[in-house]
């Protein structure tokens, strides 16, 4: 008989529902090695294409990863948490970085373009240049878990520090308020989840089609004035974002209503 023929679904779908109910009940633990690709097709009397199909399902689900060499594992999905509103305030509480639990390259700074979508946040003619500090963010395994970039007015960035490959001693808005003496008073964070760019998925080790969530962040001084845009992408399956507030007790103005 053929594969899938008689059956309500093709058979390397069905080799991925019984994988993933594997690692669903917790039979086949983060970190553990899937057996391999022969030995999956003798147990479903079916041909090892057909198991890399069925693996390729799973790896765009993020349920497994190939390590070139070694073999397939399911993967440990350990996702960072953000929590937005605590950001600001932690960071005044202590020294060091926003984000102090990576290291951080600074692949560029200085002058440089701006995406449209930065310079319709930053309020600037399209084709402005704004002081960019573009940086990838690595874990203690060396492996790569955001791509950011921070985007300043050249009024008062330019000729700084701010300007210079260099890692900052301390959380970014902390030198733009040390420099300017103004203080960030107000942000906004728009979130996109989106198809990850050829470029992003070389960068993250992500399979084709996968998703990324990429936050653009507008943080604003007492007067309104642009501080700093900045924005960050990660690959969906390692990001939970988390948003804490308190909930109104009493009918507020709407200014901008929510789609959803």
């Amino acid at each position: 008989m053929a594969e899938g023929v008689g059956s309500r679904s093709p058979k390397y779908h069905r080799i991925a529902d019984d994988l993933r109910a594997q690692v669903q009940s917790g039979a086949l633990a983060p970190g553990d090695r899937l057996p391999a690709e022969t030995a999956i097709a003798q147990k479903h009397g079916t041909s090892v294409p057909t198991v890399r199909q069925a693996m390729a399902v799973l790896r765009a689900e993020g349920l497994i990863e190939s390590r070139h060499g070694i073999g397939t594992f399911v993967r440990q999905n350990q996702r960072l948490q953000r929590r937005s509103r605590n950001r600001y305030g932690e960071a005044r509480g202590r020294t060091g970085l926003l984000n102090n639990k990576f290291r951080h390259d600074i692949v560029f700074a200085g002058v440089g373009d701006v995406p449209r979508y930065i310079t319709d946040a930053m309020g600037l003619e399209a084709g402005a240049t704004a002081v960019v500090r573009r940086r990838h963010l690595y874990d203690e395994d060396g492996a790569l878990q955001e791509i950011g970039a921070s985007y300043l007015p050249r009024s008062f960035a330019e000729d700084t520090y701010l300007a210079e490959p260099t890692v900052v001693p301390k959380a970014l808005f902390r030198c733009v308020e040390d420099i300017t003496g103004r203080r960030y008073t107000h942000a906004q964070d728009q979130w996109t989840a989106r198809p990850a760019t050829p470029d992003e998925a070389d960068a993250f080790d992500l399979t084709l089609g996968s998703y990324v969530m990429h936050v653009v962040h507008v943080a604003r001084d007492a007067e309104g004035d642009i501080l700093e845009v900045s924005e960050s992408i990660w690959p969906a399956d390692r990001l939970s974002f988390v948003d804490e507030y308190e909930i109104p007790q009493e009918a507020i103005e709407e200014s901008v209503r929510s789609d959803v």
